[in-house]
């Protein structure tokens, strides 16, 4: 779905979030490859500079997803410069190192993982915020941006543990069901204003945060039935297809990008 297609975003004006790494940052390379202007967005600021760098005309923007008055500042800047936005990807999200590292621990005993009772509020919180909240955010901004212009396609990044939940994984698998909910429910109302939703929801994908993951649940994720964890280009290709004209017709659609390992 990509090299053939170079020039299908040109004259695009495009926001990215999570684009310091992994997806996003695939996302924003594959963007500009194809004609888009680049705003990368990340709550690494020198990371969304780097991947900014290598991209023609491309801009880094400082953002915690989980701040709305750092979201809407990210938006406010594309349109100054712009006066619109044509495509967001939002691939921004966190994991629970500490949840991984318990589940791992488990695996390896033999035993079943005991994480529910020991998750505290704080672990619950930050996953919530950035993964749902972080969501709600970016959705709001895009549709005050886009929907008086009768025009734009928005892409959230969910997750396959949202139909496939991980034992003592709950706030993940909680954050991203909400979020393909969330989508969903937005990309209903928007599509009466000219404004696609829609969500890619990958399988284990290759990023820094799965290099993070622990061995044994790495091991756990590995099958040779199915195809490997995908790359990041892989995942992006889908969420440019869903940001194109050619998926003109998928409002609301959560695609499942998880190599065969199950089915909805």
């Amino acid at each position: 779905m990509s090299g053939e297609h170079t020039g299908r975003f040109d004259g695009r004006i495009a926001l990215v979030t999570g684009a310091g790494s992994g997806i996003g940052a695939a996302v924003a390379r594959r963007l500009a490859g194809q004609g888009a202007e680049v705003f990368a967005a990340d709550v690494d600021g020198p990371a969304a500079e780097t991947v900014a760098k290598e991209l023609p005309g491309a801009r880094a923007l400082t953002v915690d997803v989980a701040e709305p008055a750092q979201v809407d500042r990210a938006f406010d800047e594309a349109v100054r410069r712009h006066g619109r936005l044509d495509v967001v990807v939002h691939a921004a999200g966190v994991d629970d190192p500490a949840a991984k590292q318990w589940i791992a621990e488990a695996l390896v005993a033999g035993e079943p993982p005991e994480v529910t009772g020991r998750l505290g509020d704080e672990a619950w919180r930050r996953v919530m915020r950035v993964n749902l909240d972080g969501t709600f955010h970016v959705l709001r901004a895009a549709l005050r941006v886009m929907a008086p212009r009768r025009t734009g396609a928005v892409v959230t990044v969910g997750s396959s543990s949202a139909f496939d939940t991980l034992a003592g994984y709950p706030h993940y698998a909680a954050s991203k069901a909400g979020a393909h909910a969330l989508s969903q429910s937005v990309a209903k109302e928007a599509i009466a204003f000219g404004v696609r939703v829609n969500t890619v929801a990958p399988g284990p994908t290759d990023t820094g945060m799965a290099a993070r993951t622990p061995a044994p649940l790495r091991q756990g994720f590995a099958d040779p039935r199915v195809r490997p964890y995908a790359t990041p280009e892989e995942i992006a290709d889908v969420a440019l297809f869903l940001a194109s004209e050619e998926a003109a017709n998928l409002v609301g659609a959560v695609l499942l990008a998880n190599g065969g390992r199950f089915t909805v």
